[in-house]
């Protein structure tokens, strides 16, 4: 087993074991359709084994930046059709990150009178808005009620995802945002069957992703999470309940049979990560990097020394569209520019050369 060997995941046949990890570029329209640009970007990069998309909301409450794609009007759809198409005309796999961006948002954003969370705790700091920087507003805590409208969202979302032509989705539990939020008793102080001890706080997550793998087929469904991350005011310092919460997630998670299991963490070959993906029973995707790159050499160790079955990669599939071919040759990289990543143009998107040029 190599880096560059084939892969199952579920349903998905992957040619090798490089990730595209899902990566926010804010190139979509006003309207949040993903247009040519966007088809063309994520086709240069068909060679990957698998495309995870950027994270794209389920509903107008759960967008979280502008230029963020969408999957809930038919516009929308029609624009992840031209990109799965895109993307199948190369040879290419590729999944949609369903994302509730929860309370990292504003109704600036989102066009709406409220943002969600599970609790009315608001994050400390500005968010960027169409009319500038703006503090966060203290969210709406979700009603029960609501959790289940929430959940349906996931539901359809996936549901549009399949329609559009795409592989499958990711359920984004990561990062900081809305099932992300419900995993801390910092962002998550509820009293009621979601909050409280590390299986109640688990507990959203769980019944989210059950209802779209029954939607869609749990061949078709992975999940991202990031324990002990501690982004976006979603703090995880105690060792002891990150261990017992995530450990519920992934007992929750395990019966369902899941593609795949991704985890964001610094230390992937640690005791923590490696436990997780032994009780979760899935095909496990490591991705060590948020804020540093994931180089060959780690991603050639993690999948030959039998820690993870692929590694998503953020950095350098942005910056070298064949970055498959890149390192099967040993050849060099191009340089990824972080002033670029965000943007509404092709530069910094569509224009890093190939290697044939």
């Amino acid at each position: 087993m190599d880096l560059f060997s084939p892969l199952t995941l579920g349903d998905i046949e992957l040619a090798n074991r490089v990730v595209m990890a899902p990566l926010t570029r804010t190139r979509a329209s006003a309207e949040g359709v993903p247009g040519e640009l966007m088809a063309e970007h994520y086709a240069q990069r068909a060679s990957l084994g698998l495309i995870i998309t950027e994270g794209t909301y389920p509903s107008a409450e759960s967008r979280s930046y502008p230029g963020q794609p969408g999957i809930v009007t038919p516009e929308q759809v029609e624009g992840w059709r031209q990109v799965a198409e895109a993307v199948h005309a190369r040879g290419g796999r590729i999944v949609m990150q369903v994302m509730n961006g929860g309370r990292v948002s504003h109704p600036d954003i989102t066009g709406t009178p409220r943002i969600v969370a599970p609790s009315a705790v608001a994050i400390d700091g500005e968010v960027r808005t169409p009319n500038g920087k703006q503090p966060y507003p203290v969210p709406h805590a979700l009603t029960t009620a609501e959790l289940a409208i929430v959940r349906e969202e996931f539901v359809d979302a996936a549901r549009r995802a399949i329609e559009a032509g795409l592989d499958g989705v990711e359920v984004h539990g990561a990062n900081g945002y809305l099932l992300h939020e419900f995993l801390s008793p910092v962002s998550n102080v509820r009293t009621d069957e979601y909050g409280g001890s590390p299986a109640a706080r688990a507990r959203f997550l769980i019944e989210v992703t059950t209802a779209v793998a029954d939607a869609i087929g749990a061949g078709r469904v992975g999940v991202r999470l990031s324990p002990a991350h501690n982004i976006q005011d979603v703090v995880e310092a105690d060792d002891a309940d990150v261990r017992a919460t995530y450990e519920a997630v992934t007992d929750g998670l395990a019966p369902l049979g899941l593609a795949y299991l991704s985890v964001l963490h610094s230390d992937p070959e640690g005791e923590l990560v490696q436990d997780l993906r032994a009780r979760a029973g899935s095909a496990f995707i490591a991705n060590s990097g948020f804020s540093r790159v994931t180089t060959r050499e780690e991603a050639e160790s993690l999948v030959t020394q039998g820690n993870a079955d692929a590694v998503a990669v953020g950095r350098l599939a942005i910056a070298n569209p064949d970055l498959v071919e890149r390192w099967m040759g040993d050849h060099p990289e191009n340089e990824p520019n972080p002033a670029t990543f965000y943007g509404d143009s092709a530069v910094g998107y569509t224009d890093y050369p190939r290697l044939s040029a």
